[in-house]
């Protein structure tokens, strides 16, 4: 494969939940960009993904990696070899998520990140998966800090509805959920793969929302099989 593997963190996240996919994937060299920590908006921060990496690409993003990767799809779909959609949503913000988010972004303008983050941690994982994953996605969801988790939310407040563009893709897409993700829910991943007129719908097994971490053998064996197939 002559494209860059590009792999884009979801929300608060470093190279730290690729860490498998790294290991697993090196013989593609994959590298993880960090705009979404440097840019205020989706848009934004596709642009300085495709600006800052030239030529063809294989995107591969999780949750608000996929919006990015989507709407760099988007912004320059000719330059998009391949599309890795790792549990996300197409779907613009919904007026109960942004009540929600926009209460969380006071609570983080007071500096009280760890009160919001900590007792949530389950409704990330599989709760077979938690007990052993919650301490490593603490560590890099409060190494954000506030700033970070304020723009990020924000960004994918006004993010763009990727619906709109979908359909017109023709690259391959890989569309992967974990069965159990209660943060982007199966039916996204569904209606995500029923509008790209190339995909490939894989849901992971006894897994929530951050399957990279969670189910790394599963997860890198699928990117594997689709990678190898792009044309």
């Amino acid at each position: 494969m002559d494209s860059s593997l590009l792999l884009i963190p979801g929300l608060a996240a470093d190279h730290a939940m690729w860490r498998s996919q790294l290991a697993a994937l090196s013989d593609y060299r994959p590298q993880v960009t960090d705009v979404a920590t440097r840019h205020p908006s989706i848009p934004a921060m596709a642009a300085a993904l495709l600006d800052e990496h030239p030529g063809e690409l294989v995107l591969c993003g999780a949750s608000m990696g996929g919006m990015i990767a989507m709407e760099a799809a988007r912004q320059a779909p000719e330059r998009i070899r391949g599309l890795a959609l790792l549990g996300t949503n197409a779907n613009p913000e919904t007026e109960e998520m942004r009540v929600l988010r926009e209460n969380a972004i006071a609570l983080f303008e007071q500096g009280r990140v760890a009160e919001i983050i900590e007792p949530n941690v389950g409704l990330a994982f599989h709760p077979d998966n938690a007990q052993a994953l919650a301490a490593e996605y603490l560590r890099f969801v409060l190494a954000a800090g506030a700033g970070q988790l304020i723009r990020q939310n924000r960004a994918v407040i006004s993010r763009p509805d990727a619906r709109l563009h979908l359909a017109r893709l023709t690259c391959p897409v890989l569309v992967m959920c974990g069965e159990d993700d209660q943060l982007a829910p199966p039916g996204h991943s569904r209606q995500i793969a029923a509008l790209c007129s190339n995909a490939k719908l894989v849901m992971v097994p006894r897994c929530g929302h951050m399957l990279t971490m969670e189910q790394p053998e599963f997860v890198n064996a699928t990117l594997r099989e689709w990678l190898s197939a792009l044309p």
